[in-house]
């Protein structure tokens, strides 16, 4: 009878540990998954699609080139500039960048900068993509200003041909990464303007009508480290209609 009772115990004992064990690996199996990571603000700001398709400015600026450029790197101007302003949910931005980048006195202090930076980078390509234009359209007049954008172009910088040369050298000689714009200054007159890393010519009270981008993305997997190429072979697809139209529209303003 001794030996029952303690078989018996030991097997209430074993019962016992297996029913804890059981219900622990139960409690575990029906945990929660650790929640997914949060998304990124979508904020108030989108990347706008391309104009034409990727391959449309070939062979002057490649397929792969305007997918990174585009998809990559535009987009994480985008992205960043949306979490950026997520950080101040008490200001509320213009709806049109350019109006962000031209008042950035009137952004809170603590974001200012990265809203310079994001914003400047959102606001430069937004306008890039409309200025070229693919080559192979015989419709674009690529290689022709027009009307008062033609005689303003003579008048104020020397022509097309003294533009392409004073924007390749300006370009040449800019360290590290940045622009060279043709703007419209505060006196509407046409000025070729360089600025540094993704910095608008709006927020230094310029209007600018055409940029080349000249950060080693934008050409680095054709050209490789010869930017001179570059700056040269984007002629080909500059829109001069949407440029020379921009220009009309923003004297009569």
């Amino acid at each position: 009878m001794l030996t029952t009772r303690r078989q018996a115990l030991k097997t209430l004992t074993a019962a016992a540990l297996a029913s804890t064990a059981l219900g622990r690996l139960s409690v575990y199996a029906q945990a929660p998954a650790a929640a997914p990571a949060a998304a990124a603000p979508t904020g108030p700001f989108t990347l706008p699609p391309l104009p034409y398709a990727y391959d449309a400015l070939e062979p002057y600026i490649d397929t792969e080139t305007m997918h990174l450029h585009h998809d990559k790197h535009h987009k994480a101007y985008v992205t960043k500039l949306n979490e950026t302003l997520a950080k101040e949910p008490s200001f509320t931005p213009p709806a049109d960048v350019d109006d962000l980048v031209k008042n950035l006195d009137t952004v809170p202090e603590s974001i200012r900068t990265a809203v310079q930076n994001q914003g400047g980078g959102h606001a430069n390509h937004s306008l890039f993509w409309l200025t070229l234009h693919p080559a192979s359209s015989p419709s674009t007049g690529i290689n022709a200003p027009k009307g008062d954008f033609a005689q303003a172009l003579t008048d104020d910088v020397g022509g097309l041909d003294k533009l392409k040369a004073e924007m390749a050298e300006q370009g040449g000689k800019l360290f590290g990464s940045g622009w060279v714009w043709l703007v419209l200054d505060g006196g509407k007159k046409l000025t070729i303007l360089t600025l540094p890393n993704q910095d608008s010519p709006l927020t230094e009270g310029h209007y600018p009508l055409f940029g080349i981008d000249v950060w080693e993305h934008a050409y680095y997997l054709k050209y490789h480290n010869v930017r001179a190429d570059y700056i040269t072979a984007i002629w080909n697809v500059v829109n001069w209609d949407f440029v020379s139209d921009r220009y009309a529209a923003a004297m009569k303003a």
